[in-house]
This record gives structure tokens, sequence and C-alpha cells, in this order.
């Protein structure tokens, strides 16, 4: 089985992340050690908070370096939520620079009426990558839970691989390039669709460790 580790740097709920993935056939474990992120099989960047305390705490404990190496290795990592937005080179939320592995910034939703901000809740994603193994065995457009204030807008638009609308706006919902995939929404409470995601992620993984 494969073993994936879970960056703990105090801003996710891990544990629910933990259990989605035991579900998806893998062995999770919630780490802050850089060697463990090197020994693991794939590593999972969760997040739920807000963006400057969680590039500052990832640095406290000594993250950046060590995942920044493992997405440059080719090792296969997913981002969840704040954990996709911290890719990014910065943040409207905040001053902190993110990891800026992805060219971008975070925005802000802009309010109008008839919306409600943060947006949370189910909605259906526009998938623009069709051919991401992230979707796999999946409806042509798949309900999955939300609830974010700010949404990521990548410099280059093809690394996008799903949007949603809120209202009158379109924003990325997932991005995914070569062994980096990350998401907006949180797939551990979107049921079942969520857990054929997880699922679809550990398969790949163990293609991976096969090779």
């Amino acid at each position: 089985m494969a073993v994936i580790a879970i960056v703990d740097y105090e801003m996710g709920n891990l544990h629910s992340v933990c259990k989605g993935l035991e579900k998806a056939g893998a062995i999770p474990k919630i780490t802050d050690y850089s060697k463990d992120l090197e020994r693991a099989d794939a590593v999972v960047l969760p997040g739920v908070g807000a963006f400057d305390p969680a590039m500052r705490n990832l640095r406290n404990r000594g993250l950046e370096g060590p995942i920044k190496s493992v997405i440059a290795s080719g090792k296969p990592f997913l981002g969840i939520c704040l954990g996709l937005q911290i890719l990014f080179e910065s943040s409207e939320e905040g001053v902190e620079r993110g990891l800026g592995i992805i060219p971008g910034k975070v925005k802000r939703f802009h309010p109008e009426a008839g919306i409600t901000i943060p947006h949370m809740g189910w909605n259906q994603l526009e998938i623009t990558q069709q051919k991401s193994t992230l979707w796999e065995h999946l409806p042509s457009r798949p309900w999955v839970y939300f609830v974010h204030s700010f949404y990521v807008d990548p410099i280059d638009p093809k690394i996008s691989a799903a949007n949603i609308t809120h209202g009158n706006q379109t924003v990325t919902a997932a991005i995914a390039k070569d062994n980096l995939m990350a998401v907006q929404f949180h797939p551990e409470k979107s049921s079942n669709i969520g857990l054929q995601i997880l699922s679809n992620f550990v398969s790949q993984v163990r293609e991976k460790v096969m090779v």
C-alpha cells in the first residue's frame, strides 16, 4: 500500500483527510518532519484558515524547502483548499509571499447581489482538463463541497483543471500539471465524489511506485 505523508503545519483538518485517504486504500502519515516527506510515496498538503499564518507556520517548521523539493522531484503531490492557495506567489488576504510554485495570485471574491462570501456549500465543477486522472470515473459535472472566500488566479490558464461559477464569477477550482495537483474544494467532505477523487490520486501514486 502507498504511504502518503500529510503535512502538519497546524492549519488543517488533518484527521478528516487521513480518514479519506485510508478509505481510498493508502497508508496516511501525519507529519511535520521533512525526512518523512522524502520517504513517502506521495505528499498531501491540506489546509484551512488564513494565508499568512499558513506560510509563517510552514517556514517556522522548515517545510518550505522540502515541499518545493518534493514537487520538483516528480513525486505525486496533492494540495487541498488552503494547500492549493499557498502554492501561489501571493494573496490578497495577506502580505506573506507564498511558495511561488505556481505563477499567479490568490484573489478575493467580489461582492455581488445574491451570493454569499465565503462561498460555502456544494457546487458543480466545470472540468477543463478532461484527461486529468483526478476526474476518472466521475460524472461530467460533479458536485463537491467548498468553504472559501478567496480563489486562485493562475497566470497560465492551461494549468486549471476545473472551474466553478459563483454568482457571475467563474474561477479556478483545481489545477493539475504533471505530478502536481491541487483543489480548492474539500474531497474529504465531498461524499462519494470526493472519495473517488482521493482514490484516483492514490491509484496514480501506486502506478508511480510500481514503475
